[in-house]
């Protein structure tokens, strides 16, 4: 079996390593992009953690909370009379989720668009520009590529003193979820 090959492959498709994947390829060469990420229900996106689970989803719910501090402590400044003023909490995590589901197909898109190979797993460099891809059924892919980008991103770390009880400690993913 011969391994596919390309220009460059971006291992990582977070706010770096995805738009250097379509970059790439809209500056002619053949690129993909490899990413692990996981949503709780299972489904794959490209994105990383800043747009799954970070800064894209916390300002949705940043937003939102503004907009009912306003209307709670503002809003009669201006004329504006709020008689019954409540927070659906189920409503603004379903807007967060649709707003980080726009935004990720959107990168589907892009990728598409620029002809981006779009590679779900984990990436693994390898030597002699190789570079290896699990899949999350634990196929693995060995595929060449001439330039590699690393831009893996970031990860929470849980403190040996203060591990991730899902309660009183969490990651940020988990922290959105509440």
């Amino acid at each position: 079996m011969s391994e596919r090959e390309f220009d460059v492959v971006v291992i990582g498709g977070g706010p770096a390593g995805y738009p250097a994947a379509i970059r790439a390829a809209q500056n002619g060469l053949n690129a993909a992009c490899i990413d692990e990420w996981q949503n709780h229900d299972g489904s794959r996106a490209f994105g990383g953690t800043c747009l799954n689970a970070g800064c894209i989803p916390s300002k949705a719910l940043l937003e939102s909370s503004e907009l009912y501090h306003r209307a709670a402590s503002e809003f009669g400044r201006h004329g504006i009379n709020v008689t019954s003023l409540d927070m659906d909490i189920a409503v603004m995590q379903s807007r967060k989720a649709g707003i980080v589901k726009q935004l990720t197909n959107g990168i589907a898109a892009l990728f598409k668009a620029n002809g981006v190979t779009a590679l779900q797993g984990h990436g693994r460099l390898l030597s002699d520009h190789r570079v290896e891809v699990t899949a999350a059924d634990g196929k693995k892919e060995t595929i060449r590529a001439k330039h590699v980008i690393l831009a893996s991103g970031s990860v929470p770390i849980e403190l040996p003193i203060a591990p991730f009880d899902g309660q009183d400690i969490v990651d940020s993913w988990s922290a959105l979820e509440f």
